[in-house]
């Protein structure tokens, strides 16, 4: 009965380690106030810890460590891949992140296609392709952020 109760308690220490259940990475110009915004309110009504990024963050701040940190004490991560995610760099710094966090502490990732056929991706082929060559002549993005 003691090594039940011991494996309960690391169970729960475990999961208690997650701030978030649920990291929603989109582009709001894409889903906001659609798709996204109705994922957030369902997740939200069954009891999901969900960040999104207009609802935990104060404007005028400076967001990246913090969204960086929020992927980090997630435990899941939603990626909607929409027509303009690819093309913003800021979506691109959150899913090099999010890989790469997946690849260190075990993130769970879920791609949610919206608007966009998953074949595209997997032929390399599409907005999202084109989104991610332009990225690797911007200055501006890392090519370590293009790689992941």
């Amino acid at each position: 009965m003691a090594t039940q109760t011991a494996s309960s308690s690391s169970s729960s220490s475990s999961s208690s380690s997650w701030k978030y259940d649920v990291f929603l990475s989109f582009c709001g110009v894409d889903t906001r106030k659609t798709f996204t915004d109705h994922l957030y309110t369902a997740l939200k009504q069954k009891g999901i810890i969900t960040f999104r990024d207009d609802e935990k963050l104060e404007q005028g701040k400076y967001i990246s460590a913090k969204l960086l940190k929020a992927i980090e004490e997630s435990k899941y991560a939603i990626v909607v891949l929409s027509p303009n995610y690819a093309s913003s760099r800021w979506c691109l710094i959150e899913l090099a992140k999010i890989v790469g966090c997946m690849k260190e502490i075990g993130l769970t990732v879920l791609l949610v296609f919206y608007h966009l056929d998953p074949s595209d991706l997997r032929n390399q082929m599409g907005s999202l392709v084109e989104a991610f060559a332009k990225h690797e002549n911007d200055p501006k993005v890392s090519t370590e952020d293009v790689q992941a």
